[in-house]
């Protein structure tokens, strides 16, 4: 799995271009002013928030893909940790806290929006938001990439590398949009059946880092190993923490008693 430094540079050129990365930050800026045009046309407010959080989110998916960072994963496993931590965890959870979909329904026009929402109550988006399969694709797919000869063969074959962190990031969304509920969802889940498959996923995920401090995958040294998987330990709990504190947030909300609107207290 482990290239050297003239290895990577003939195999993924591409990942260290500085054109690529002011390319990228210049379609995040047009993105940006586009919505918000769109918003102010509609009357509309996007909270500072989750301009904020979808900012940071994509600047997560960047630094995770190109860059420095990214060409470090492909020779050191620790860095490689960092980078499932950034791209699987962290950039989902910010990416939905942005509310992405209730972004674009906002910027969409009538007709195309309600496409769109007739779209999302189809049962195909049903199964992928059920917490359970959304967690099997997350956590079942990290096993398989660790537990495999694919984290191996990701580090040599560029279209293989780009599904893994297509799915990778994909798998995070999902599962945390399954969790915790920022946009539209017309297939809700009960907060009980929620938390149960939190657990079990945080779980799923702890067991697998503690696997691999104790069985490394093929060609990656021990210490590598064994702060790697203690960084997808201690940074994955942090980032579960502050999705559990979300959850919990939310839960709390949902289940105060509601102020009669008849009332004067106000």
């Amino acid at each position: 799995m482990h290239l050297n430094n003239h290895e990577f540079e003939s195999k993924f050129p591409f990942l260290e271009d500085p054109l690529l990365l002011l390319i990228l930050s210049l379609i995040l800026g047009l993105f940006f002013y586009n919505v918000f045009i769109g918003y102010r046309q509609r009357n509309l407010s996007y909270p500072l928030y989750r301009s904020i959080c979808l900012v940071l989110g994509i600047c997560c998916i960047i630094s995770a893909s190109f860059g420095p960072l990214a060409s470090l994963a492909h020779m050191d496993f620790t860095a490689h940790m960092l980078v499932h931590l950034l791209l699987g965890m962290l950039a989902p959870l910010l990416v939905v806290l942005a509310s992405p979909l209730t972004l674009l329904l906002g910027t969409l026009k009538v007709e195309a929006a309600r496409s769109l929402t007739k779209i999302l109550r189809w049962k195909l988006f049903a199964i992928l938001s059920n917490p359970i399969i959304a967690s099997i694709l997350n956590i079942g797919g990290l096993w398989i990439l660790y537990t495999s000869t694919l984290y191996s063969a990701m580090g040599h074959n560029i279209l293989l590398h780009m599904l893994v962190h297509i799915h990778v990031f994909l798998a995070g969304y999902l599962f945390t949009a399954a969790i915790i509920y920022m946009d539209p969802t017309p297939h809700r889940k009960s907060y009980l059946f929620r938390a149960m498959v939190l657990v079990i996923t945080i779980a799923g995920h702890d067991i697998l880092a503690k696997y691999l401090y104790a069985q490394p995958p093929a060609n990656v040294p021990i210490k590598q190993a064994e702060t790697g998987s203690m960084l997808m330990y201690y940074g994955g709990d942090i980032i579960d923490l502050l999705l559990i504190t979300i959850f919990c947030f939310q839960w709390f909300k949902a289940a105060r008693p509601r102020v009669n609107m008849n009332t004067d207290f106000y």
